[in-house]
C-alpha cells in the first residue's frame, strides 16, 4: 500500500476530484497555499494498493495541466532604479507535484 499526496492548483482541483468519484478513487482533500505564487492550492490524500497506483497517476495526469501565467514582479521597497520597476513575466502553473510514499500500516476504525 501505498500514499499519495498530490498537490494541485485549486483550478485542476474540482475537475480531479470529480474524476476521482466517477473511478472510485477514494481522496482526501486538503486546501494548501503555494510558496512561490501564493496562490490556493488543492492537496489530495489517497491511499492505494500498489496495483492501482499507475492507475491513480493516470488519473491525475489528465486532469492537471500546466498552463502560462502572467505574474508582475513584488514591488521592492529598495528604491533603486532597476528595482523600481516592475513588469509582468510569464510562468507556468497547474500541472501536479506527486509523491508516492510508503505505508507501514493502516488501520480504518
Amino acid at each position: 500500500m501505498k500514499l499519495i499526496v498530490a498537490i494541485v492548483q485549486n483550478q485542476d482541483g474540482k475537475r480531479l476530484q470529480d474524476a476521482f468519484v466517477e473511478q472510485s478513487v477514494r481522496a482526501t482533500k486538503l486546501s494548501s497555499t503555494g510558496g512561490f505564487l501564493r496562490a490556493g492550492n488543492t492537496t489530495f490524500l489517497i491511499g492505494a494498493k500498489d496495483r492501482k497506483i499507475d492507475d491513480v497517476l493516470a488519473i491525475i495526469q489528465e486532469n492537471c495541466s500546466t498552463r502560462e501565467q502572467k505574474m508582475v514582479n513584488p514591488t521592492a521597497y529598495d528604491f533603486t532604479i532597476e528595482t523600481d520597476l516592475t513588469f509582468p513575466i510569464d510562468v507556468e502553473v497547474g500541472g501536479a507535484t506527486v509523491f508516492v510514499l510508503p505505508v507501514e500500516a493502516f488501520h480504518q476504525f
